[in-house]
């Protein structure tokens, strides 16, 4: 099964389903209509869901064009969180409201695990994969919870997706 999303070509060969899970289009099925966040994919397979999200960044970005925001002043820029805060909560946010989509939809019976193909270098993956995992949070973060929201999180370029994730081969695709 193959989707395209942001760029991306996935072939998920093992999956009972994949879709465009963020689907602006309201005559599509898979559109939702509520003001929540959503990951760009979801994929499911025989044993969990996985929550894909896609984010491209220019080598060289400017802060402000990623957040939206115009320039600010020294005062209001210290004030303004800094790139890797807003990308984390931005991330964060996208797999929360998935889940509580797909709680509606009576889709969490299996295990979530979430997958963030970013395309920054190891090391910057790293550290946001160790932030992101303190906040969604993955496993069971209180000893009252019977469930987990996520059962993994991880945080990959292209190169460490295809290395890690053989079966589910991603490719980048050319604009149309």
């Amino acid at each position: 099964m193959i989707v395209v999303a942001d760029g991306y070509r996935f072939n998920f060969k093992d999956a009972i389903n994949v879709f465009k899970f963020d689907e602006t289009d309201p005559a599509s099925q898979t559109f939702h209509g509520a003001p929540m966040k959503a990951v760009d994919i979801i994929a499911e397979l025989s044993d969990v869901y996985l929550f894909i999200e896609v984010k491209e960044y220019p080598a060289s970005y400017d802060p402000d064009a990623i957040t939206g925001e115009k320039a600010c002043s020294e005062i209001d820029c210290q004030k303004r969180p800094k790139h890797s805060e807003w990308l984390k909560n931005t991330l964060k946010y996208k797999f929360r409201d998935s889940f509580l989509y797909r709680y509606a939809e009576d889709k969490t019976e299996k295990p979530v695990y979430y997958l963030c193909l970013l395309n920054f270098d190891n090391a910057l993956n790293s550290v946001m994969q160790k932030n992101l995992r303190n906040e969604l949070p993955v496993g069971k973060a209180s000893a009252r919870w019977v469930k987990t929201l996520a059962q993994s999180c991880q945080v990959l370029n292209l190169e460490a997706w295809n290395r890690n994730f053989p079966k589910w081969p991603a490719q980048k695709v050319s604009a149309e």
